[in-house]
């Protein structure tokens, strides 16, 4: 079964390698999807794969690469339209 879920995660998580961490992550999970800095200090993601996969990256995301500090993480359910290929990072918005 495939998910999607967007995630919003707030703490120290930019200027870390939190977007090309999570990326990575993502990537050898087999996840779809995209993650970009939020000009507010948090970092968005997209995640769509299998159910297990993307908890798995909800797990990493609580905890992050070595130098962030993750406050919370935000997850919802959503339906995506958007056609992805591969997990990219975006532009900051």
């Amino acid at each position: 079964m495939t998910t999607t879920r967007h995630l919003r995660i707030t703490g120290h998580v930019q200027g870390v390698g939190y977007r090309w961490n999570m990326a990575q992550q993502a990537r050898a999970l087999g996840l779809t999807g995209w993650v970009r800095n939020r000009r507010d200090g948090s970092v968005e993601a997209l995640a769509t794969g299998p159910v297990d996969a993307v908890q798995a990256l909800i797990d990493w995301a609580q905890r992050g690469p070595a130098m962030a500090r993750v406050e919370g993480v935000a997850v919802a359910e959503v339906e995506s339209g958007e056609v992805l290929s591969g997990f990219e990072q975006r532009e900051t918005v």
